[in-house]
């Protein structure tokens, strides 16, 4: 009679320990404890569990491969060099591959032809980081081995940060602080973190009887936050606060404000997102919404390496934190 394969759910109710536990012992990493990891290794030899892409490696006699994928939307966009985001995502991804027998290879990718010629086939799986819906449901009808560290579409597996919750709290922080004339610098509409900050945005004021005085902001750059300052001071001269979609454009929308004689945070305070290297390099330093990208990305690749295939719609999601500085 053939048997199914033991899963890392039944490695897990065998140990008594959780999904995420046997995940660390598994990849050794950080936060089981010693009892623990005995306990999961000794249900893994009880099972005979082995995590699907090392069988189908040992199978096949092929080396592994991990994508990580990331969409560059014009010409210019940054990448790794340019924006502390992927960064981040690259530092997640590594800090579970080491040790491991597995490659990783990098594709900045500005079209679904480019995604189409990804190996699907080759791969232990892909990590997507900002590839939009209608790209990432293409990639995954290809190879079902994927997960996104964003929001993406329905059936695409994720580990997505809580960004409606994270811009709902960085406005009612502003509120608390006395400011009543609250806009935002919204991200691109095609990003679907952008769009969720932008909906959390939305919600705060509504709830506290604000009005909405939100305007697009373009591409996750420097100069579009600087641009974008620009047109919400013409606008709407009297605006205590802004929040900002991210800190890149946070700080150029700082430098707008100090240009027009604004004071921050005495004249305008100012919040983003993401906690990067742009928040604490900032003059002043930012205030904001702590991501945790390297957490995401980590986990997402602690997902592809012990179970390959995810349930179609799987999501995680990660709590955003304030972080307060001096703007």
């Amino acid at each position: 009679m053939n048997r199914s394969k033991p899963t890392i759910e039944d490695v897990a109710r065998v140990a008594g320990v959780s999904r995420a536990t046997v995940s660390r012992v598994i990849n050794n990493v950080p936060g089981a404890s010693e009892p623990l990891r005995a306990r999961v290794h000794e249900a893994v030899t009880a099972l005979g569990y082995l995590p699907n892409q090392t069988a189908r490696a040992l199978a096949s006699g092929r080396p592994r491969a991990l994508d990580l994928v990331a969409v560059k939307f014009t010409p210019e966009s940054g990448w790794l060099g340019t924006d502390p985001y992927y960064s981040r995502v690259l530092a997640g991804v590594l800090s579970v591959l080491e040790g491991q027998d597995v490659h990783l290879r990098l594709h900045a990718v500005g079209s679904g032809e480019a995604i189409d010629a990804i190996a699907a086939d080759a791969t232990v799986g892909a990590v997507l980081t900002n590839v939009p819906p209608d790209l990432a449901a293409r990639f995954h009808r290809r190879c079902r081995r994927v997960v996104s560290v964003v929001a993406t579409a329905p059936a695409v597996p994720a580990v997505e940060a809580d960004n409606v919750g994270g811009a709902q709290a960085a406005v009612e922080h502003l509120y608390r602080l006395g400011r009543r004339r609250v806009a935002a610098i919204h991200g691109p509409d095609a990003t679907t973190c952008a769009a969720d900050r932008r909906a959390g945005y939305e919600r705060a004021v509504r709830t506290l009887g604000l009005d909405d005085l939100g305007i697009p902001g373009g591409e996750f750059l420097r100069e579009d936050g600087h641009a974008a300052a620009r047109r919400l001071l013409a606008r709407h001269p009297d605006v205590d606060a802004v929040f900002v979609a991210c800190d890149v454009m946070a700080a150029g929308a700082v430098q707008a404000l100090t240009e027009t004689g604004r004071r921050v945070p005495q004249d305008v305070s100012v919040v983003g997102f993401d906690d990067s290297l742009a928040a604490v390099c900032s003059n002043p330093p930012l205030t904001t919404m702590r991501v945790p990208v390297e957490e995401m990305a980590a986990e997402a690749t602690r997902l592809l390496l012990n179970e390959g295939t995810l349930p179609v719609g799987y999501r995680e999601r990660f709590p955003v934190t304030l972080v307060q500085r001096s703007s």
